[in-house]
């Protein structure tokens, strides 16, 4: 029987800007998997800090007897344009949401698989949780999925056989090595969402 694993990466920080005056900083979150709790195998969606927040304060809402592990701290002094702050805390955020794919309990929450596998807001997730909505969670991941199969099929095959040789090599640098490659790469052409 093949061991079930869950892969999860915190990546690829971005500064996207919310109005003239603020900007915030949201990191993508590649999960990879062969466990029968996920929807679905692979995903990638952009969360940022806030949503953490949000998402902690839900699963322990939900699981009072678990003690949820900690988010790197929100300290006053993070500095958006400090590449050391910000590797910081995307580090603080993959430690967190790998803790909390090892707790059967929490993997059974609804919303954390909503937070990683679409693109709904906090709002919309809690609705979806709670039946007010007409999609189920299992739509809204087979929904998201494919807005963001972006390539028709067919084309998808044909361009594999083509760029593979040449293209590895240069962008292996993910530090996945090729095999994950062909889905980083498309998570990268994914458009951001805006919030």
């Amino acid at each position: 029987h093949l061991q079930e694993f869950v892969t999860v990466l915190v990546r690829d920080p971005r500064t996207q800007k919310e109005d003239s005056w603020h900007s915030y900083i949201d990191y993508e979150i590649f999960i990879h998997t062969n466990s029968m709790c996920f929807t679905r195998k692979t995903s990638c969606v952009r969360r940022r800090f806030r949503e953490f927040v949000w998402l902690r304060q839900r699963l322990q809402s939900n699981a009072v007897l678990i003690q949820l592990p900690e988010l790197p701290s929100k300290t006053p002094f993070f500095n958006m344009n400090n590449p050391h702050h910000v590797d910081h805390r995307r580090q603080g955020l993959q430690e967190f949401l790998e803790k909390i794919l090892q707790d059967a309990l929490l993997l059974s929450d609804s919303r954390l698989h909503l937070f990683l596998q679409t693109q709904l807001s906090p709002e919309d997730m809690e609705a979806c949780v709670s039946g007010q909505t007409k999609y189920s969670v299992a739509d809204a991941i087979h929904q998201f999925a494919s807005l963001n199969r972006r390539f028709p099929i067919e084309d998808e095959e044909g361009e594999k056989g083509k760029n593979d040789a040449d293209s590895d090599s240069e962008s292996s640098s993910s530090g996945l090595g090729p095999s994950d490659d062909s889905i980083s790469r498309r998570c990268k052409a994914s458009p951001a969402s805006e919030e």
